[in-house]
C-alpha cells in the first residue's frame, strides 16, 4: 500500500520593523504578527540600531541580531 505525505511549506517572515513596544513580523502570506518587545528581553534593553540590524535565517523560517546574539524563529512566534 502506498501512502502520500504533504509536506508543506515553512511560513516565512519578509519583513520585520519596530515601534517603542513592539516588534511586527510581516508573513509571506501577508499576515502581520505584533509581538512585545518585554518578551525577548535582548531586544527590549537593545538601542535602536541594534535592533534594525537583523537578519533572516534560512530565507525567513528565523531572524538573527548579530549584535544582540539572539535569534527568533518564526514558528515560535507563532505559538
Amino acid at each position: 500500500m502506498r501512502t502520500s505525505v504533504s509536506k508543506t511549506e515553512p511560513i516565512r517572515a519578509v519583513a520585520v520593523w519596530f515601534d517603542t513596544e513592539m516588534m511586527h513580523v510581516r508573513l509571506q502570506d501577508e499576515r502581520v504578527v505584533s509581538i512585545p518587545l518585554g518578551w525577548f528581553a535582548r531586544l527590549k534593553d537593545a538601542s535602536p540600531g541594534q535592533r534594525e540590524n537583523w537578519r533572516f535565517l534560512g530565507g525567513g523560517i528565523g531572524i538573527h541580531w548579530p549584535d544582540l546574539d539572539e535569534d527568533i524563529s518564526v514558528p515560535a512566534l507563532l505559538k
